[in-house]
C-alpha cells in the first residue's frame, strides 16, 4: 500500500496500541529527545502527533508524515494544542522537500522500522542536518542479546509488516546510523514489552 492511499484503519487504533508504550516508556523519554532539541528541527514520521506536544515553544518545528490518515489525525492534535511553533508537511522519509544543512535537529520517533528504504531516509536526515546538529532517535530494535527473541521477530516480521503498517520488528537500526555516517553520542536501551528492546538517543554527522 503506498503512502499516498495510507493504512487507515491502523491509524485509526494507534494511539489505543500506543498507548501503554506512551504512558509506561515514552513519556519519560520524549522530553529528552525532543524536550531539548532547540533551533529549527525537522521530526520525521509524526504519526498520530504524540511527539508534538513535548517540544519547546522556542524551538521552530516542522513535522512530516506521509500516511494522509495519520496526518489529519496529527493536524487535529496539533489544533488542540493550540501552538504557533509548529508546522505540519505530507512528505515520505525518504524524499524530503527541504534545503541541505537547513536544520539544527533532525527527530526520529518510532518510525525508522515501517520506512520502505532505511538507508534512504537517514541519508535524508545526515542531509538536512547542519554539520554542528544532532540527529534524535526513538526507535525499536531486532533483540540481538536473545537468539529466541531475535528469530522470533525475524519470523514475525512478513505478517507484522502487512497488519502494522510497514513495522519492522527486526531492525537493526542503532547499525543504521552508523552506517549512514552518524555518530553516536549517547544511547540508552529500554524494553518495550517481553523480547522487544528499543533504544534512544542522540547522533551528530560524523
Amino acid at each position: 500500500m503506498s503512502p499516498q492511499q495510507g493504512h487507515r484503519w491502523f491509524a485509526a487504533v494507534y494511539d489505543r496500541i500506543a498507548s501503554r508504550g506512551e504512558a509506561r516508556v515514552f513519556k519519560h523519554i520524549r522530553p529528552r529527545i525532543m524536550g531539548e532539541a532547540q533551533g529549527r528541527v525537522l521530526e520525521i514520521g509524526v504519526g498520530t502527533g504524540a511527539s508534538l506536544s513535548y517540544y519547546p515553544a522556542e524551538a521552530q518545528v516542522v513535522g512530516t508524515e506521509p500516511d494522509p490518515h495519520m496526518f489529519r489525525r496529527a493536524e487535529k492534535r496539533l489544533a488542540e494544542l493550540g501552538v504557533t511553533n509548529i508546522e505540519l508537511r505530507q512528505a515520505s522519509a525518504e524524499e524530503l522537500p527541504f534545503d541541505d544543512a537547513s536544520f539544527d535537529h533532525v527527530v526520529s520517533s518510532l518510525v525508522l522500522c515501517t520506512v520502505s528504504d532505511q538507508p534512504a531516509a537517514l541519508a535524508q536526515a545526515r542531509r538536512l542536518l547542519k554539520p554542528e546538529g544532532t540527529f534524535r532517535f526513538i526507535e525499536h530494535v531486532r533483540n540481538d542479546e536473545s537468539r529466541f527473541w531475535g528469530t522470533l521477530q525475524d519470523l514475525i516480521t512478513p505478517v507484522w509488516r502487512w497488519c502494522g503498517a510497514g513495522c519492522h520488528p527486526n531492525r537493526r537500526t542503532q547499525q543504521a546510523i552508523e552506517d549512514a555516517g552518524f555518530r553516536i553520542e549517547w544511547l540508552e536501551q529500554v524494553r518495550l514489552a517481553p523480547g522487544t528492546p528499543a533504544i534512544y538517543g542522540v547522533a551528530r554527522p560524523s
